[in-house]
């Protein structure tokens, strides 16, 4: 079969079982799976970046896209000025402070030789961590005693969620330069754990520091960029327009506010996917390609090998933040109890592998196609062991086995695709050219 009609038939496929989720489970759930789907799809392309691009081994995708979660808070929320005016400044000196202390170590590290070195490092670091802390702690306190079952934080800027996304990007490109300067050095399987570790601690940090985003408590109630259900049922146009398409408003709202998250995300995900084949089929592409492919010998014929990872690094992470902010955006609130690192990156390497690494058509197509898999295939198990099932006796041991089993279908699913795939096309479905 030509590889082009193979391509369309595999996204046909994958259209197919999405319009089916609709025809059969109603349009809602297909359309909130499509649009996981999509971001999925994104993320994907991110990884797909830094180990089908560049063979960067990152495990901590997870951490970037909470970094884009957060920019959603702090871009789109409104400030709490109580909170600004109780300590808000005192928690930004102490931040500019402890920045200051990290700047006056990497300074006198650079500038100073000997005992007096040492002697300086030490005066710098532990005298700059307790003026930090006396600043800072006392601003945190103030901070978080302002209402603290609605607020207790700083709140954002209070601008329209959409300048969050390129924010969310920014943050985790931010974030992957720190990371990207100290890991990059590092064999695969260390980078792997180091980028594991790096997002286990900006989680933490997410979920402890409540004067940043409310910690666990969550932030709820995030602005929109496409109209609420409630403000379309309230508006009688709509409602009449609904009526002459024989559907019930409160269904058309939801249909009416899924399908303008899907336009917004695939727009998106179109612009991403173009820049990212114009990268691929670039000179830089094929470079990125060869370094991948023998780093000896690309270092050998001149390219900066540390740079060009650093550089892919940042791209792929801040691609995992715009996806980690639209999600959030998706969801209308920040809970970073939900950032599971392990279990959703795991994920997002399926996608990558079981879709074909290196191809960026192969990303998307795992994404939307994983995704499905994810939300579709316990509700199926719970079905098939019902069948199964069906003629033992009430009550039975066995009986109650195979039911409760049918709750870990998911991750033995995915564990089944990944081993088949890469029987019988070890390169993904769409396999790089």
């Amino acid at each position: 079969m030509n590889t082009s009609v193979r391509n369309t038939a595999l996204f046909a496929f994958v259209g197919l079982l999405i319009l089916g989720t609709g025809i059969v489970q109603g349009w809602n759930s297909a359309l909130l799976i499509l649009n996981m789907g999509l971001i999925s799809a994104i993320m994907s392309l991110g990884v797909n970046l830094q180990w089908g691009f560049a063979g960067l081994f990152n495990v901590g995708v997870m951490g970037f896209v909470a970094l884009g979660g957060l920019a959603a808070v702090l871009v789109s929320m409104p400030p709490v000025t109580e909170a600004w005016a109780a300590g808000g400044l005192r928690v930004i000196a102490g931040l500019l402070l402890g920045a200051a202390t990290i700047a006056a170590a990497i300074y006198a590290r650079s500038h100073m030789t000997g005992r007096t070195r040492s002697i300086a490092l030490l005066a710098i670091l532990i005298g700059g961590f307790f003026l930090f802390r006396a600043v800072f702690d006392g601003g945190v306190s103030a901070v978080e005693a302002i209402n603290p079952a609605s607020t207790g934080y700083l709140g954002g800027l209070g601008l329209p969620i959409l300048f969050s996304w390129p924010v969310g990007g920014l943050l985790a490109a931010g974030a992957a330069w720190i990371i990207g300067k100290t890991a990059l050095g590092l064999r695969s399987d260390y980078l792997a754990i180091a980028t594991l570790g790096i997002a286990e601690i900006i989680i933490a940090l997410l979920k402890n520091e409540d004067w940043l985003a409310r910690g666990v408590k969550n932030v709820i109630g995030l602005p929109r960029p496409v109209p609420r259900e409630i403000d379309l049922q309230r508006d009688a146009g709509f409602v009449e327009r609904a009526a002459s398409l024989g559907l019930d408003p409160v269904i058309a709202s939801t249909l009416y506010t899924k399908i303008g998250y899907a336009i917004l995300f695939s727009i998106v995900l179109i612009i991403l996917l173009w820049l990212a084949q114009k990268a691929l089929n670039s000179p830089w592409g094929r470079m990125m390609r060869a370094i991948r492919d023998n780093e000896v010998a690309a270092e050998a014929m001149g390219k900066n090998v540390k740079a060009r990872h650093l550089q892919i690094f940042i791209l792929g992470s801040a691609i995992c933040g715009i996806a980690g902010a639209m999600m959030t955006t998706l969801d209308g609130q920040l809970t970073p109890g939900s950032y599971q690192p392990l279990r959703f990156t795991f994920l997002v390497w399926v996608m990558v592998i079981v879709g074909g690494s290196g191809n960026n058509f192969g990303a998307v197509l795992g994404g939307l196609l994983i995704w499905w898999l994810w939300v579709q295939v316990e509700p199926l198990g719970r079905g098939l062991m019902e069948l199964v099932t069906s003629g033992m006796a009430d009550g039975s041991s066995l009986k109650k086995s195979l039911l409760d089993s049918a709750a870990y279908m998911r991750l033995f699913t995915m564990g089944v695709i990944l081993l088949v795939v890469l029987r019988f096309s070890p390169r993904g479905l769409i396999p790089e050219r």
